[in-house]
C-alpha cells in the first residue's frame, strides 16, 4: 500500500464520525505526515446521515471536501446500509479496486447485490462488533467511534495505534478544544459525563480501542510498517 490514503467515514448524527476523523487526522500529523479531516452533514440532529473524510499523505494536501474514490470506507451504523442512510448510494460507490470496508456489525448484513458489487472490485469487508466492544470495555456505546478507530489501526499500516490513542487523549483531556459543530461539542461533553474522571475516560477508551485492534488483526498478517 502506498503512503497516500483516503478514508470515507459514514454514520448517523450522534455517532462521532466527526470526532473520529479529527482524531485520525491529529494522529497522522503527530506521526510527521500530512492529513486533512472534513465533516459533511445536513441537519444537526441525531440519526441523520453524517460523513467525514480523511486524507493522508507524505506530501502537503491541497484537496479538501468530499472524497469520491476512497481506499477505505468505514460504516459506523448498520442503518447506513440497511436503511440507506447514506449520502452515497450504494454505500460503497467509488471504492477503489482492492479497497477495504469496515462495518460496525455483529454479523454479515450485505445483500447479494452488494456482495456482488464489492466482489467485482475485489474489496475486502471487515465486520467489527464496535458497539459491543465499546460497551464492554468503555462502558458506553458512545465510544463505538473509538473502537472503529481501533479496527482501522488493525487493518491499515499507515495509521499507528499508539498515535491514535495519544490523539484520543489529546482530544478529550488536552487543553486544546476542537469544535466542528454544536452537536459535536455536546457529544464530547456527553462522553465525558460517563466517567468520574478524565483519566478514567482515557483508560477505558484506550482498552476499547485496543480490543477492536485485536479483533481486526485476529487471523490477519500483522500490520507492516510503511517504508
Amino acid at each position: 500500500m502506498n503512503s497516500n490514503l483516503e478514508i470515507r467515514m459514514a454514520g448517523l448524527g450522534g455517532q462521532g464520525v466527526v470526532t473520529a476523523a479529527h482524531i485520525v487526522g491529529t494522529a497522522i500529523m503527530n506521526m510527521g505526515k500530512h492529513a486533512t479531516a472534513n465533516p459533511f452533514f445536513g441537519a444537526e440532529k441525531r440519526l441523520a446521515p453524517a460523513e467525514s473524510y480523511v486524507r493522508i499523505s507524505n506530501e502537503p494536501i491541497y484537496d479538501r471536501g468530499e472524497i469520491l474514490y476512497p481506499r477505505v470506507i468505514m460504516i459506523f451504523s448498520p442503518q447506513v446500509i440497511t436503511l440507506g442512510k447514506s449520502y452515497t448510494m450504494p454505500f460503497y460507490a467509488g471504492l477503489t479496486k482492492g479497497g477495504l470496508v469496515i462495518i460496525n456489525s455483529e454479523e454479515p448484513l450485505l445483500s447479494d447485490r452488494e456482495r456482488a458489487g464489492l466482489d467485482q472490485i475485489e474489496a475486502e469487508v471487515l465486520y467489527v462488533p464496535a458497539t459491543r466492544l465499546a460497551i464492554e470495555f468503555a462502558g458506553t456505546d458512545l465510544a463505538a467511534n473509538m473502537t472503529m478507530l481501533g479496527a482501522l489501526c488493525g487493518s491499515i499500516p499507515l495509521v499507528d495505534l499508539p498515535y491514535v490513542i495519544a490523539a484520543m487523549e489529546e482530544r478529550f483531556a488536552g487543553k486544546t478544544r476542537f469544535v466542528a459543530s454544536g452537536t459535536t461539542a455536546v457529544l464530547d461533553e456527553s462522553l465525558k459525563t460517563k466517567y468520574d474522571k478524565l483519566s478514567q475516560l482515557v483508560e477505558k477508551n484506550t482498552r476499547a480501542i485496543e480490543a477492536a485492534y485485536a479483533h481486526a488483526t485476529r487471523g490477519r498478517p500483522g500490520p507492516a510498517q510503511p517504508a
